[in-house]
């Protein structure tokens, strides 16, 4: 089974490809095709591995959190939406640029990334009904706040953070409007034109 990360020449870690393969399966059928026998089984590990590296269940989806706070942060950064500049080349990012960029990560994760996206909104779910996953969902969603929250405060932001918590939940509802929501087999295939249009209007609301 194919894992919702880009596969780099490097062979992955065991604790990163049984993440990766835990969170296609999630992708795939739900949490309840999520077990320790199903991930050594796609991934092709001997029986027992899983259970060796992430004794419980708990423990798997926290792994799950984790890898999907880093693939999400690698997503920001081949994107270019960093506070060293959003060209890439350092510097103080440009407004426009930010909002091509936030674009294109929204046509990613509605296309390519769609998987991911949807095994993430399984796995929330899970941790609003579980307190023992509520730290390590709570620690994963940080991090992509915390890089927009850069961004956003090398563009001018007077409240930075709050721009960043403004900018992710209107990302997030657009992605679940898209991928899980009541029209999302009706629409039509994402357009870039408008998703550009779209993130540079709430990039603006999220600046003034």
């Amino acid at each position: 089974m194919s894992s919702p990360a880009d596969r780099s020449t490097a062979r992955p870690d065991r604790r990163t490809l049984i993440a990766d393969t835990a969170i296609g399966l999630v992708a795939a059928a739900g949490l309840r095709g999520l077990t320790h026998r199903a991930v050594d089984a796609a991934a092709g590990l001997p029986a027992g591995s899983t259970s060796y590296y992430l004794r419980t269940r708990t423990a798997l989806i926290g792994a799950c959190y984790q890898r999907l706070a880093e693939l999400d942060v690698e997503d920001i950064d081949r994107t270019s939406l960093t506070a060293g500049g959003a060209d890439g080349r350092g510097g103080v990012p440009d407004r426009e640029a930010v909002a091509a960029a936030m674009a294109a990560a929204l046509h990613r994760w509605l296309t390519e990334g769609r998987a991911r996206q949807l095994a993430r909104f399984e796995l929330s779910l899970e941790a609003a009904r579980n307190p023992e996953l509520e730290t390590d969902f709570h620690r994963a969603g940080e991090v992509p706040r915390a890089k927009a929250a850069e961004v956003l405060a090398a563009l001018g932001a007077p409240r930075p953070r709050e721009a960043a918590e403004l900018l992710v939940a209107w990302m997030d509802g657009l992605l679940y409007d898209r991928l899980a929501g009541a029209l999302a087999r009706s629409r039509p295939e994402p357009d870039p034109a408008e998703l550009a249009d779209a993130s540079r209007r709430m990039l603006d609301a999220a600046l003034a």
